[in-house]
């Protein structure tokens, strides 16, 4: 039956938010490029999901799997769009809930195995299973029979270490699915669960706290509680991740006209662009850069004005207090990261866009909207 459900989301410190807190940050970085370096996905070049970096999530979900339900925490990612969790197989898995398919009278065995690498070098690997997803709580859960997912059986150690989720549920559409494996969300849709092909995403801004409230996904329908009107929709210029065109950027007195492809994503919690750009926009800013961190510095009382993004003709502005982000002991980082030289998809608008203005991904129409956060 067709309905819109909400979803509360939990905020909780990112894995850089922690390791800059506790002076291991550097020393974290070090050990991810010995780990890139070893990575079976860098020598296999198999099932990659490069634009992933989940060292800076802030976001995480709750859902269920079977029946009855088994309870996981997932970061909920528009920028992928594969559902796993940890298996009972998974030997490394033991500080994160796993799934006992022995446990669920819905469960199938689906017999194919899967692979996938992230941008941070997050590496899982296990087989495929069919059984009854649960989003949300019991309250107002979205529930979607006959949905396949992973069962991880293995994952590296960026993985397993990071406590703050169990796995993935990605967002976005099917095309961009390791093995072609339908979404859950397309599956619900398909199965006619939705009132409108839709999701709404609100971020909600809570400073410098961790394991809390942190926003809502409305399933199937606009959130009229959290979010205004909607400013307006861009077509989708690829419907694999959320891809679209941006006009323009400005700071301050700097300003760039280019143009560029941009993805929106729910799993980055920085804005990301071409290096020279983002270094421009920066000192506009009154940001500082630190090769050894990889992260730009700033004073915390800094109010260097809104960082604009054109899309459409139309221009949003990012206020400086959702880039500046508190890292404790009277440091904070402006929330930006150099991706590359600018050609082919080189912008990211993460969860500093999304917190300033609601996303409406619409799946049936291949568009996405922008409405202010009340």
């Amino acid at each position: 039956m067709a309905a819109v459900h909400q979803i509360g989301l939990i905020r909780r410190d990112s894995r850089r938010i922690r390791y800059l807190r506790d002076g291991t940050w550097r020393d974290y970085l070090q050990y991810k490029e010995r780990l890139r370096l070893q990575s079976k996905t860098a020598i296999k070049g198999t099932a990659g999901q490069g634009m992933n970096d989940y060292e800076d999530m802030e976001y995480v979900g709750n859902i269920t799997i079977g029946t009855p339900g088994q309870n996981f925490a997932v970061i909920l990612d528009t920028g992928s769009a594969n559902l796993w969790i940890p298996d009972k197989q998974c030997s490394l898995c033991s500080k994160k809930n796993q799934f006992d398919s022995s446990k669920s009278s819905t469960y199938k065995a689906n017999g194919q195995s899967w692979d996938v690498g992230y941008g941070d070098g997050s590496e899982a690997s296990g087989i495929l299973g069919v059984d009854t997803v649960g989003i949300g709580d019991m309250s107002n859960q979205l529930l979607i029979p006959t949905t396949t997912f992973g069962q991880a059986t293995y994952e590296n150690s960026l993985m397993v270490d990071d406590p703050s989720f169990d796995g993935i549920l990605g967002l976005a559409f099917t095309s961009l699915a390791v093995d072609n494996v339908v979404p859950p969300l397309i599956n619900a849709i398909n199965q006619g669960l939705f009132d409108q092909p839709i999701f709404t995403v609100y971020l909600e801004e809570r400073g410098d706290v961790d394991n809390v409230p942190g926003g809502y996904i409305t399933y199937g329908g606009l959130d009229t509680t959290h979010c205004g009107a909607v400013i307006a929709y861009q077509p989708l210029s690829s419907a694999t991740y959320f891809q679209f065109k941006i006009d323009g950027v400005s700071l301050g007195s700097y300003t760039d006209t280019k143009g560029w492809q941009v993805i929106s994503d729910t799993g980055t919690s920085f804005i990301g662009g071409p290096d020279g750009v983002i270094a421009k926009l920066a000192k506009a800013a009154g940001a500082t850069y630190s090769a050894q961190d990889e992260t730009y510095y700033i004073d915390c009382n800094a109010n260097s004005g809104d960082l604009n993004i054109v899309i459409g003709g139309k221009t949003y502005g990012i206020t400086s207090k959702q880039m500046i982000v508190d890292a404790g002991n009277n440091q904070c980082y402006w929330a930006a990261f150099q991706m590359g030289s600018g050609f082919g998809l080189s912008w990211i608008l993460g969860d500093p866009f999304i917190r300033q203005f609601c996303n409406v991904y619409d799946l049936g129409n291949k568009r996405i909207g922008f409405a202010p956060a009340n």
